[in-house]
C-alpha cells in the first residue's frame, strides 16, 4: 500500500528528512514516532504529494508521488491535527463539497455519506452547523472529509492535538476500525502510548532519519513495556 525507499528532503543547507526506507501493508497500522521536528510531518507530506522528494522515491497504493501525483490523491486520505472545516456550513454541505473533488456527485455521494455516517455514528450531527458541533463532532467532519472516498491509504498528523479525552477516545477507536477494513493506515504522533494502543508496527524517527523499525511488540520488549523507553534507548544508543 505505501512503499519508501530511500525517500530524502531537503530544504537548502538542511536536511528534514533523510534515506527512509519502510513500507506498510493492507490491514496494518503504521506508528511514526518522534519528538517535534524529527521530520514526521515531512514524511507525510512527501507521501500526500504536497512537497517533492529531494532524492528517493514514494509509491501510494501503486502510485509513484511525483510521477503520478493525481492518483496518489484519489488513493489517499489525510487528517491533520487542528485541521478546520467551514464553520457556518452544516456537516451535511462540508462533505458535498468535499466530494466533487473525488467525483463523487448525486446517487453516488449519497451513498457515500450514508457509508461515513453510520461508520463514525453521524446520523444526528449531520444538518447541524459545524460552529454548532462539539470538538470531538468536529473532527468527526474531518475524518468523514478524508474517507467519504475509501481510500486503501490513510495518513493521519499528530490527529488527536487539541482533542478531549472523549474525541481522543473515539479517534483512537476509529483508526483500528479503519485498518480492520483492510486499509493501510499511518499513524504519526509524539505521544507514544497513543501508538501503544493502535500500531501494528513502528519507526522512529529521529533527527530525520529512521533509527528503528519494528513490530510494536518487539519495541516492547525492547523498552521493557515502554514504548517511550525503547524510544529513547535506540536514540541514545543503549540498544
Amino acid at each position: 500500500m505505501v512503499q519508501a525507499e530511500s525517500l530524502t528532503k531537503r530544504y537548502r543547507k538542511a536536511v528534514a528528512v533523510e534515506g527512509l526506507t519502510f513500507g506498510v501493508g493492507p490491514g496494518e497500522v503504521y506508528a511514526l514516532l518522534g519528538p517535534n521536528g524529527a521530520g514526521k510531518t515531512t514524511t507525510l507530506r512527501l507521501l500526500s504529494t504536497l512537497v517533492r522528494p529531494s532524492a528517493g522515491r514514494a509509491l501510494v497504493a501503486g502510485f509513484d508521488v511525483v510521477r503520478e501525483p493525481l492518483e496518489v490523491r484519489r488513493n489517499l486520505g489525510l487528517v491533520n491535527g487542528g485541521m478546520r472545516v467551514y464553520d457556518r456550513l452544516t456537516g451535511r454541505e462540508v462533505l458535498e463539497f468535499f466530494a466533487g473533488f473525488y467525483g463523487l456527485k448525486g446517487r453516488a455521494f449519497r451513498e457515500a455519506l450514508d457509508w461515513v455516517a453510520g461508520f463514525l455514528f453521524l446520523e444526528e450531527t449531520l444538518d447541524k452547523r459545524v460552529m454548532e458541533m462539539s470538538t470531538g463532532m468536529r473532527q468527526k467532519i474531518v475524518i468523514a472529509r478524508a474517507i467519504l472516498h475509501r481510500p486503501p491509504v490513510l495518513l493521519l498528523d499528530e490527529a488527536t492535538a487539541g482533542l478531549d479525552v472523549f474525541a481522543r477516545r473515539a479517534l483512537l477507536d476509529f483508526v483500528k476500525a479503519y485498518r480492520d477494513l483492510g486499509h493501510a493506515v499511518i499513524y504519526s504522533t509524539h505521544v507514544m502510548g497513543e501508538a501503544e494502543e493502535v500500531a501494528d508496527r513502528v519507526g522512529f524517527l529521529h533527527r530525520g532519519r529512521l533509527v528503528y523499525e519494528g513490530s510494536k511488540e518487539e519495541a516492547l520488549a525492547l523498552g521493557e513495556g515502554s514504548l517511550e523507553r525503547a524510544f529513547v534507548r535506540k536514540v541514545r544508543g543503549v540498544a
